[in-house]
């Protein structure tokens, strides 16, 4: 009897992050000679807590704080290389992202607020949103230069990938729902079929089926649309209600059909045999798709040319 093949040595786990001090020193990195300090350090930690909601967990403290740091010292490094570049942020640039900023709150208060818990005033987040302009900058003129993907690209794309344009056979159904727990006593049962049966003889008797959705249906979340639930996939549905719906075609209704929500009524409106979509009908998403890849492959390009001719320090 042949032995099966020996199982591949596990991958081995990612070495643990070098612990950071408890105490900080007063220059926590240098980038080209110049100072990160630990000032500069602890406010970004505080913004990473207060957008997180949370303090940063004691179990996880060394990788995010190192996590933080590298953003930082990338930071410092984009920020001198908008400098050299002679990229520099116009008060209309800080009105603009302040005023962007202000919108997510409802009121003044909420943002004073919000300012108060970070330690921050008026000027001080101005100050450090002049501080972001330039970096985004440069990155966004890095980004800009990247071409557009080319319809043979698209098609490239396409043609390697065709099972992820493949489309299961789908339908679309209206339902009519009358809710009755599992649990319930025989008698309320017996109330609820009473109804979804009365439903059913107005249906079969040519009812507008839309309009008894609106009346009966209690899923409130599709009667005002005249019962609509859109295309589903097989097996999207609770196994009752698929098994029933795809027994159907167009134009015809149900029987009751029971599941754990009630009793039900369902009418088919459309059915979409399976296929695989054409490259005309995804080309837009596809492009949009190679665009974004490729605006990521040069942000981590960009970012490693940065670093491998910089000098940088990092000090704790």
């Amino acid at each position: 009897m042949t032995q099966a093949p020996p199982a591949p040595p596990p991958s081995p786990a990612p070495a643990p992050a070098k612990a950071v001090p408890a105490v900080l020193p007063a220059v926590v990195a240098r980038v080209n000679g110049q100072d990160v300090t630990k000032e500069e350090f602890e406010k970004m930690i505080k913004g990473a807590e207060a957008n997180a909601g949370m303090a940063v967990p004691a179990e996880r403290r060394d990788v995010i704080l190192r996590q933080l740091l590298d953003e930082l010292v990338l930071h410092t490094l984009l920020e001198q290389e908008a400098k050299q570049r002679g990229i520099t942020a116009t008060d209309a640039d800080v009105d603009a992202r302040l005023g962007e900023i202000r919108q997510r709150f409802q009121t003044q208060a909420e943002f004073d607020a919000a300012l108060k818990e970070r330690g921050l005033t008026l000027d001080t987040i101005r100050q450090e949103i002049r501080r972001d302009i330039g970096p985004e900058k440069v990155m966004n003129a890095e980004l800009a230069a990247v071409p557009a993907p080319t319809d043979d690209e698209a098609k490239a794309f396409y043609a390697k990938n065709l099972d992820k344009f493949k489309e299961a056979e789908s339908l679309r159904a209206s339902h009519i729902l009358i809710r009755v727990d599992p649990g319930a006593d025989a008698d309320t049962k017996a109330k609820a079929r009473a109804t979804i049966d009365s439903v059913l003889e107005k249906a079969k008797a040519g009812q507008d089926f839309g309009a008894l959705a609106k009346e009966f249906s209690q899923d409130t979340g599709t009667a005002p649309q005249g019962g609509d639930l859109n295309y589903f996939s097989r097996g999207r549905m609770v196994p009752a209600f698929n098994d029933a719906a795809f027994a159907l075609q167009p134009g015809q209704l149900s029987g009751v059909v029971t599941t754990q929500y009630g009793y039900h009524i369902i009418k088919v409106t459309d059915r979409k045999a399976e296929r695989v979509v054409p490259f005309e009908e995804t080309a837009a998403r596809i492009k949009q798709f190679l665009e974004q890849q490729k605006k990521q492959d040069r942000q981590k390009a960009f970012v490693e040319e940065l670093k491998t001719k910089a000098k940088i320090e990092v000090l704790i």
